[in-house]
């Protein structure tokens, strides 16, 4: 809501205009007062009213029977893989989601289960009910892996913030279903996808045994991830969270943070809109960018490092994603950042970094407004 919002601020022009993520964001005054005067208790010991309340609203958002604060949105994710695979369990994934890719191989590690990349068949980030079923196949010999679960990602993230739609979502859930799947959602940006589509974050979730949705990505709480599911579910989360180091006393003073950034949700909208601003500015100097869904503009370049040094001392910070230079709009930034950040970009120059254009088919595609079918690196 535009009410939660910081007050408007004049464009960084003399410091570096920060694109790496939407998790530089600092807390607003609205947050940090509500940390100072939340109501706490020790949450291991009989719960922290704050972290309740919290836990409580997020899974009436979710459409969920209950949810658990966690640190982060990679103990969240961890925490549901551990609840739901047993040592030698396949699970299947789109390929680049951030539980294969970014979460230090925990998912086998600690989980203990075996990772199955899915090629984004349906789209960028997603995978067909048909590609499910036959990635599960028949039942083989007893010293076969046997697959037990999908792990689904909306918005995906290396995909470049692409949205599965409710009725997407339903059809490859059905298709786990059928195959005798469970399926854990990572929702870290579900808020994102949520106001992009214009529905409740519930319409998101239908059908899911666990989401995990993060309050620090776009949202701009410091600290804070929640995983969700049933009633069952969230007891043994806790006794798993507290075995990973995840117990906390009074937590309350970061939950608070967390519910003010609840109320913050509508106001993503404004960061899609920017993003979508960035990407038409880049495409009409030259470079090659498709078309956002959300908040993330990937830039495809053919040399990487050499683009995001060029950006850096343009006073640009970038990061990368997929083989791609990311910039991701939050709310820290205004219009005129928008504006000074193309400025400082600047055009595609054929003796710089970037110049040439990658391979004809990704390049189509950018042109088209999607992202490419399948991340790098993956």
């Amino acid at each position: 809501m535009r009410s939660t919002s910081r007050a408007r601020r004049p464009a960084a022009h003399d410091g570096p205009i920060d694109l790496r993520s939407d998790t530089v964001t600092l807390p607003t005054k609205q947050m940090r007062a509500a940390m100072a005067a939340a109501e706490v208790g020790d949450d291991v010991l009989d719960r922290d009213p704050t972290m309740r309340e919290l836990e409580v609203r997020v899974a009436g958002l979710l459409g969920a029977a209950d949810a658990l604060w966690t640190p982060s949105g990679s103990m969240g994710n961890l925490i549901a893989l551990m609840h739901h695979l047993d040592r030698g369990d396949a699970f299947l994934a789109p390929a680049g989601a951030h539980v294969l890719d970014a979460e230090l191989g925990t998912a086998a590690w600690l989980a203990g289960g075996m990772p199955r990349p899915m090629d984004h068949d349906a789209g960028p980030g997603k995978v067909s009910p048909a590609a499910v079923r036959r990635a599960v196949g028949s039942t083989g010999p007893y010293y076969s892996l046997r697959t037990t679960l999908l792990c689904l990602e909306n918005t995906h993230n290396a995909a470049g913030g692409a949205i599965t739609a409710p009725e997407e979502h339903a059809a490859v859930v059905a298709a786990a279903r059928g195959a005798k799947l469970r399926v854990h959602l990572d929702g870290a940006r579900l808020w994102h996808a949520a106001v992009a589509l214009g529905v409740p974050p519930g319409a998101l979730t239908v059908g899911a045994d666990t989401v995990q949705v993060c309050l620090s990505k776009g949202l701009g709480a410091p600290v804070g991830s929640v995983v969700a599911g049933s009633a069952e579910f969230v007891e043994e989360a806790r006794r798993l969270r507290k075995m990973l180091g995840g117990g906390v006393r009074q937590g309350g003073v970061l939950a608070a943070a967390g519910l003010v950034a609840l109320d913050r949700v509508d106001r993503l909208s404004e960061d899609h809109e920017r993003a979508r601003t960035l990407a038409a500015g880049l495409r009409e100097r030259g470079w090659l960018v498709g078309v956002p869904e959300t908040n993330i503009v990937l830039v495809a370049v053919a040399d990487l490092d050499g683009t995001i040094r060029r950006f850096a001392d343009a006073g640009v910070r970038a990061s990368t994603m997929a083989g791609q230079v990311r910039l991701m709009t939050h709310a820290d930034l205004t219009d005129a950042d928008i504006t000074a950040a193309l400025e400082r970009i600047g055009p595609v120059e054929p003796s710089r970094p970037g110049a040439t254009a990658p391979a004809p088919g990704r390049a189509a595609r950018l042109r088209a407004g999607r992202a490419p079918a399948h991340p790098a690196g993956c």
